[in-house]
């Protein structure tokens, strides 16, 4: 009787791979190619977006634009900092791509994993030890006086401010249709979870935990010192008006820009889906927290009591 045929190693999770690095950065093609060279070595297939490819010269791996990029890969690797990941994130998130992030900028709220431990940590993760963690984006739509629309996404803030002659603007917050207030400030942030550890929290907006339903508007430099932030849900529908201002603009997550004149409005509702991103099985919010904000207590510095040592 022959000897039974021996079995086919099992397909890798993620078996397409898409590898997408921070444009324009000399410093990227080493660890571009020392993670695509660990992918090929555990049997996935490896392509990168057209800019990477565009940028870093890449001959051996397919390249897929944005548009193929959608469709025709089971993970995105984010090599950057949290800006090129809120770029990716958007582009990617209507059509359910999970993401994970390798730290090659400074904070790394959204990139969290250090290149000294890329392969082991990868590893592990593409193995299925790893968390998912599901966040919020903002859909902001402008809808000028002249009827004109423009809409955007975000995945950390909206902001409405003044721009670049140095004058407050006035403007009109509504919440659900219903009149919250009207203010002199240097504009308004409006703030997913993920963006309350960012531009919003610079202001003395509060942080808020990624498992809260809930965003954060928090005032620029408000002439009254009254106007404190606020937290609503995410149900909600925020809309802010302009009525004075010169040179206002809109901006999402400060990649996506449209000038303001008054009477405009911009709409700002939950979008309908979220941004998939998969942390390393030990992953913990509040401790990603203490890190990258450098609070000073830590669990080993405890004692059984909880009073610091």
């Amino acid at each position: 009787m022959p000897a039974p045929a021996p079995a086919s190693p099992a397909p890798p999770r993620f078996a397409r791979v898409a590898l997408i690095g921070r444009h324009g950065d000399p410093g990227i093609i080493e660890p571009l190619d020392r993670i695509a060279g660990f992918l090929r070595r555990r049997g996935h297939t490896v392509a990168l977006d057209a800019e990477t490819a565009r940028f870093v010269g890449a001959q051996d791996a397919p390249v897929l634009s944005d548009e193929a990029l959608r469709g025709a890969t089971d993970l995105a690797i984010v090599l950057g900092g949290d800006g090129t990941m809120l770029s990716v994130a958007r582009t990617l998130a209507p059509h359910g791509v999970p993401l994970i992030g390798v730290n090659l900028g400074r904070l790394g709220f959204l990139t969290d994993i250090p290149m000294a431990e890329v392969e082991l940590t990868l590893g592990a993760m593409l193995d299925g030890r790893h968390v998912e963690e599901r966040r919020t984006l903002i859909t902001a739509t402008v809808l000028r006086g002249d009827g004109t629309r423009a809409e955007a996404l975000a995945l950390n803030e909206v902001v409405v401010n003044r721009g670049g002659l140095g004058s407050m603007i006035e403007c009109v917050v509504e919440i659900d249709g219903r009149f919250v207030y009207a203010m002199r400030a240097d504009g308004v942030i409006v703030a997913t979870p993920t963006g309350s550890t960012a531009y919003a929290l610079s202001t003395g907006g509060p942080i808020i935990a990624q498992a809260v339903p809930a965003f954060a508007l928090v005032p620029v430099a408000p002439h009254a010192l009254t106007h404190r932030p606020i937290a609503v849900p995410d149900s909600a529908t925020i809309a802010i008006s302009v009525s004075r201002g010169r040179d206002a603009a809109v901006h999402c997550d400060g990649q996506a820009h449209f000038d303001l004149a008054e009477g405009d409005r911009v709409s700002m509702q939950r979008a309908p889906h979220t941004a998939r991103f998969l942390h390393p099985e030990q992953y913990d919010y509040f401790a990603m927290l203490r890190q990258k904000l450098h609070w000073s207590e830590t669990p080993e510095r405890l004692n059984p009591g909880g009073t610091p040592r």
